[in-house]
């Protein structure tokens, strides 16, 4: 295989399908996972070239076979040259509500999950000395949000992981760029998990307001082939990541007064 191989969870639906028609359009071979094996299938033929696109059925709450599951995705072309974490489930609950069951659901698949998966292909990238991840996190991966704790902090604990990859691994070849979208007009509201577990079935007028999936796929694009440490998409949400940075008492009475759901 000539063409470089990306490797994209969640990529039946929202970011993860546009994300997989951008890298098709551009000459990348694929392999697509996620639970919903009749979407990758639309997902795959709606691509330019799905001659060069496979697919792995992929489960991020169950990592135990994940050893396994990437030495198949490595089988299919011989190599994986980036892998696009971009599978996560979101939430909509306050904290004295929310069982403890969801907090756990949401780290198992936000943050342990793709965590494993990282741990499994490593030693691929270390042997190649050559290699990206690139992670969708959120901007609540840079700040907090009401009714998104749990949410919020699988973000957070990712940064802390993969800023301590790159440094690890930077002399193996071994780039990491962090992806911070703010409200992108995804399905990922009416997916949230709610206080009980139970999916919210709602779309956030934010959400509803916010920037096409396609074009967050293609600053996702530049951002991964210029290989960015880290880089936030969207609207002036963006600008939050700076307030609370300089700012962080103006930031919290900000976020006191928000209204979000």
């Amino acid at each position: 295989m000539t063409k470089p191989v990306i490797w994209i969870t969640g990529a039946s639906s929202g970011i993860g399908e546009a994300s997989a028609k951008k890298f098709s359009k551009e000459g990348f071979a694929l392999i697509l996972s996620s639970r919903k094996v009749n979407e990758l299938e639309r997902v795959k033929y709606e691509c330019v070239h799905p001659e060069t696109i496979r697919l792995l059925p992929l489960d991020l709450s169950d990592s135990s076979d994940f050893k396994r599951k990437a030495a198949e995705a490595i089988a299919l072309f011989g190599k994986i040259d980036i892998v696009l974490h971009n599978g996560g489930i979101s939430q909509r609950s306050l904290i004295k509500e929310t069982q403890l069951g969801v907090d756990r659901k949401l780290m198992e698949v936000n943050y342990f999950g793709t965590v494993a998966l990282t741990k499994a292909i490593l030693p691929h990238f270390i042997q190649r000395k050559s290699g990206q991840f690139a992670v969708v996190t959120s901007l609540v991966g840079k700040f907090a949000s009401p009714y998104r704790s749990s949410y919020a902090a699988s973000k957070h604990a990712l940064h802390g992981f993969f800023d301590t990859l790159r440094a690890e691994h930077f002399q193996d070849g071994i780039a990491v760029t962090m992806i911070c979208p703010g409200f992108i007009r995804t399905q990922v509201s009416i997916n949230a998990l709610t206080a009980d577990g139970s999916p919210l079935g709602e779309m956030d007028e934010a959400q509803d307001k916010g920037m096409s999936p396609q074009q967050c796929a293609k600053e996702m694009y530049d951002a991964i082939r210029s290989k960015k440490e880290e880089v936030y998409i969207g609207g002036k949400e963006t600008l939050a990541v700076y307030i609370k940075r300089f700012f962080p008492g103006i930031f919290s009475k900000i976020l006191q007064k928000a209204k979000v759901r």
